[in-house]
């Protein structure tokens, strides 16, 4: 390290030119290389996927794309029984789909109670808007449908009746836009650490470590672009490249900054301060980078082309910033290091007393800290057996706006939000769609199943039947509802839907988690051991990162997922409901818990009541309707 740093320094013009050039192409590089990633998440593979593209190929309705759900409450005194209102219902639902071109179904099509609320005035139905598709095959949300829905329905409804559309579209797009662009994420992040930084240094040494990492971050753009030329690469990259890398070459940049303010402090002057940082400093930031890079490569294991584009990103960034801080920075440092070192409100002469004073505390109770701290992180990582992986509940989206209303006038006619997320599937020719439905409608947990014989449901002799599953496919009972579903269609049969698109995606990246992480934990051993000299020193450190690892997920897990906390800091309530026993719900409300009642000789949902534990009468039968106190 020490001719290296001597080679660096005698050279230090044309390495500061090197990394000019490299930074002023990487702005550039950075500006075009969104154009050049891919978004597609599927895993290869997917029984769902090909179901979906199936679907979208033959009916060019459904499959992966929701539907839009429109909710029809008839003024007070009519009910779907009269004869006048089921006659409306039915113009109503056959104008809009001709209006919006659409795959429609409802109770005046199906003649189905569970499209009914118990008290008969609500009623709802589903519309699949045909998808239109982008260049690269993937799914365009085109223009918000939801209005011209609500205007064709009222058109045709009687007089007083009000018309709510809602869907998990909808509620997604209520709840917020896609969010703040990488560059203003990047800027944020660089905001907080140069506020860390100056209270570190307490000088405008603050600014060098953001100046590595701009330097870093825009020559990792820079090689991604060349990497798009020659592979496909996952929009997800330019993410990991700015955010991983601002934290890692700041941490980089600052380790070594810190070592060479301790040796000015001992009187090391000039370039020598900054030879004698470099020896120490220097290798643990090579042998970091190093660990850092080789461990991400056991996500190339990983059968999924966005994982193995953020191994690339991760295996990129600690790299180019580790040059960049062994190169540029010691540069930086011997040139204009001391001049940046003003006003010096913190020094390095002497140790901190409060870091001392918590040193000798817990090494004066070594063993009750480390059982605290052991406990601590093993209750976190416990409750990390809890992750519940998929798309997000209807609950942790808009909490305003017409999709919010026309679900919350879902749920007030006691019907189950789960039929948001239905699952389609694709019957090949020779099999009656009849049957099929008829033998899913038994299924715990399934709510309603639609197959109309019109043609819009029929093409080529194959046809459609869609399965309203009563809990939401973001939520463990809707997950084991679609596998349900899996198990019991005859062979030949294909499933479709998000849900079942999730159970995939998840079965692929998550079947071989732990592959990846022993790969990446044997790895970071060798590694180590090879740095350190020894073998109880890296065991540590890996088991240590592990149990760290998986106490963030589990307090990711009881903030996001249970809630706790999650209102208080940011107003979000608890995204996925409980299940409070085998045959009742718990969905979170203002005013208490809500409850439903669900049984399997009932699929339907019973009216919602906000008691702490309501006695629960007996279930109506299947045949008439859904289910209700």
């Amino acid at each position: 390290m020490e001719r290296f740093t001597g080679l660096v320094l005698r050279h230090r013009l044309l390495v500061t030119l090197i990394w000019l050039a490299l930074t002023c192409a990487g702005a550039l590089a950075a500006t075009q290389v969104t154009d050049r990633l891919k978004e597609d998440f599927g895993p290869p593979g997917s029984a769902a996927r090909d179901a979906n593209e199936a679907i979208a190929r033959q009916y060019g309705t459904g499959g992966a794309h929701t539907p839009l759900v429109p909710v029809v409450t008839l003024p007070a005194g009519q009910t779907v029984d009269s004869p006048a209102a089921k006659a409306a219902i039915g113009e109503a639902f056959g104008t809009a789909g001709r209006k919006l071109d659409a795959r429609v179904v409802s109770y005046a099509s199906t003649g189905d109670r569970r499209f009914v609320s118990p008290d008969g005035r609500t009623t709802f139905g589903l519309v699949f808007p045909h998808a239109e598709e982008s260049a690269d095959g993937a799914g365009d949300e085109g223009p918000d449908l939801g209005e011209p829905l609500r205007q064709a329905l009222r058109s045709a409804l009687p007089l007083g009746t009000a018309v709510q559309v809602t869907g998990m579209d909808g509620l997604a797009d209520g709840a917020g836009g896609e969010g703040p662009s990488v560059l203003v994420e990047t800027l944020v992040g660089g905001v907080g650490a140069l506020v860390v930084l100056a209270f570190v240094f307490g000088s405008f040494l603050a600014v060098v470590p953001l100046a590595v990492a701009v330097v870093s971050i825009l020559t990792s753009f820079l090689v991604v672009y060349g990497i798009t030329g020659v592979t496909d690469v996952n929009f997800m990259v330019q993410f990991v490249v700015a955010l991983i890398g601002l934290g890692v070459a700041v941490d980089y940049s600052l380790l070594l900054v810190t070592r060479w303010r301790e040796e000015r402090a001992r009187g090391h002057r000039g370039e020598e301060a900054v030879r004698r940082a470099m020896a120490t400093a220097g290798h643990a930031v090579l042998f970091s980078a190093v660990a850092v890079a080789i461990g991400l490569t056991a996500m190339l294991v990983v059968p999924v082309g966005f994982l193995r584009s953020v191994a690339l990103g991760g295996m990129i960034i600690p790299m180019v910033s580790a040059l960049a801080t062994l190169t540029l920075l010691p540069v930086v440092l011997a040139a204009v290091g001391p001049r940046l070192d003003r006003p010096r409100l913190r020094t390095e002469t002497e140790p901190s007393r409060a870091w001392t004073a918590w040193t000798r505390l817990v090494v004066r109770f070594r063993w009750a800290a480390v059982l605290v701290s052991t406990a601590v992180l093993a209750c976190l990582a416990y409750a990390a057996l809890g992750l519940n992986l998929g798309e997000a509940h209807s609950g942790a989206m808009a909490k305003s706006g017409p999709a919010y209303e026309g679900l919350a006038a879902l749920q007030r006619g006691g019907v189950p939000s789960g039929v948001l997320t239905p699952v389609d599937l694709l019957v090949p020719p020779g099999t009656d769609p009849a049957g099929v439905a008829a033998d899913l409608r038994s299924l715990p947990g399934v709510h309603a199943v639609a197959a109309t014989d019109d043609g819009a449901w029929r093409r080529g002799g194959s046809a459609l039947v869609t399965v309203l599953p009563a809990d939401e496919g973001g939520t463990g009972a809707g997950k084991d509802t679609v596998k349900a579903v899996r198990a019991a269609v005859p062979p030949g049969v294909q499933v479709g839907g998000g849900t079942a698109a999730d159970l995939d995606f998840t079965d692929k990246v998550y079947g071989t988690f732990p592959l990846m992480l022993g790969l990446i934990g044997l790895l970071t051993f060798v590694l180590l051991a090879r740095a350190f000299r020894s073998l109880l020193l890296p065991l540590k450190a890996v088991l240590l990162n592990l149990l760290s690892l998986a106490a963030v997920l589990g307090a990711t897990v009881l903030v996001w997922q249970h809630g706790h906390g999650s209102e208080q800091l940011w107003g979000s309530r608890r995204p996925v409901p409980s299940r409070c026993s085998s045959r009742r719900w718990c969905s979170p409300s203002s005013t208490g818990c809500r409850w439903t009642t669900r049984s399997s000789s009932s699929p339907g949902c019973g009216r919602s009541t906000t008691a702490p534990d309501p006695p629960r009468q007996p279930s109506s039968r299947a045949s008439d309707g859904p289910a209700a106190w």
